[in-house]
């Protein structure tokens, strides 16, 4: 069931926290809504599961106007954060528990809770109470409890956010799993951004109550609009400088000890003379020597190393820039251990040019 909004609104007081929201999710699509805290996602969301009712604009759940619909009719399945089961009931009790309210039929409700509790892999779990199990099992839970209703959309608001690193990893394909299994089209708030890069579909990233920037993960990574969106997802370094040339296939910027080009034109035309940021990401510098007649090549010292096991962090200082440097053939390399000389290049197709 697809999932539209057209120029949503939404205010406290005088604060508006969501301006002028408009996007279309697919049915079926894993869809993540990605920002900083306070940026407006999960009000969006919010305003989607109709817990709040937004001021201007539409929602849209299928072909059926759900702007002012309480929650209980929107066919909605929500996850919080707080996973939110009752310490009592058995698992088995806490899935079934949406069913009862909606008068279910006891056979049906015992086989929609074994379906559901399958699709988590919860089946062996079920006569646990929730205090007996670990946070990744509550959060299945949870899931199931959503899932068992049958909604058309699943929301799910920052849903990992209470786990230790390895049960976020494993979650994150599990989540993915059973949305694609279910046929379910899903919305998935979230500030982690590996969480989005690595399981959506496509993801929008908010800023300050507006959509900045929506697209397929790697489209958004690789070819950010602007400062914040290339700064906010994933580590880049930004260089910035006047142009001093300019056409139909690239763009040469003058920088500290030499000058660089980029084959990633700027939606807006950029004019000789125009100071712009060049964005590069820190995995696409290489260290060493650059091809034969190669371009972007610089001159610099290595200042600091730090060895990750499958990377090294390098800090190269080139005149007054420092770059970070990610190397993923990695020697062996101590924080601090000298400083040398060292020359980097990178491709002029992975140097992205914003002006703004």
């Amino acid at each position: 069931m697809k999932v539209t909004l057209r120029n949503v609104t939404k205010r406290f007081g005088e604060l508006v926290v969501v301006n002028n929201v408009t996007l279309e999710i697919a049915d079926g699509e894993l869809f993540f809504l990605l920002g900083p805290s306070g940026c407006g996602k999960t009000t969006l969301l919010r305003c989607v599961a109709g817990f709040y009712i937004p001021e201007g604009g539409q929602i849209l759940i299928g072909d059926a106007d759900a702007t002012r619909l309480p929650p209980h009719q929107r066919d909605t399945g929500m996850v919080f954060q707080s996973y939110a089961l009752w310490p009592h009931m058995t698992v088995r009790e806490n899935v079934a528990f949406g069913l009862e309210l909606r008068g279910v039929s006891k056979s049906e409700i015992a086989r929609r809770v074994d379906e559901a509790l399958a699709m988590v892999r919860m089946t062996e779990r079920a006569d646990y109470r929730s205090p007996q199990l670990s946070g990744g099992q509550q959060q299945r839970v949870a899931l199931a409890r959503a899932l068992v209703i049958r909604p058309k959309c699943l929301l799910l608001d920052e849903p990992l956010s209470n786990l230790d690193a390895k049960l976020r990893l494993e979650m994150r394909t599990e989540i993915r799993r059973i949305c694609k299994e279910a046929g379910l089209t899903s919305i998935y708030v979230t500030h982690d951004q590996k969480e989005a890069l690595s399981i959506a579909d496509r993801l929008a990233i908010m800023h300050e109550g507006v959509m900045a920037q929506c697209g397929a993960p790697r489209d958004v990574y690789e070819r950010p609009v602007s400062k914040f969106i290339a700064n906010f997802i994933g580590e880049t370094n930004f260089i910035e400088g006047p142009v001093v040339a300019a056409d139909d296939r690239h763009v040469v910027v003058a920088a500290d000890h030499g000058q660089i080009t980029s084959t990633v034109l700027p939606a807006t035309p950029v004019t000789v003379g125009q100071r712009v940021t060049l964005s590069v990401r820190p995995e696409v510098i290489h260290l060493g020597a650059p091809p034969a007649a190669g371009v972007n090549v610089l001159r610099g010292v290595v200042h600091d190393s730090i060895y990750l096991g499958e990377i090294a962090q390098h800090q190269v200082n080139v005149g007054d820039i420092t770059l970070k440097v990610f190397d993923l053939h990695p020697k062996i390399v101590a924080r601090d251990s000298h400083k040398e000389e060292t020359t980097v290049w990178w491709r002029p197709e992975n140097v992205v040019v914003l002006t703004r």
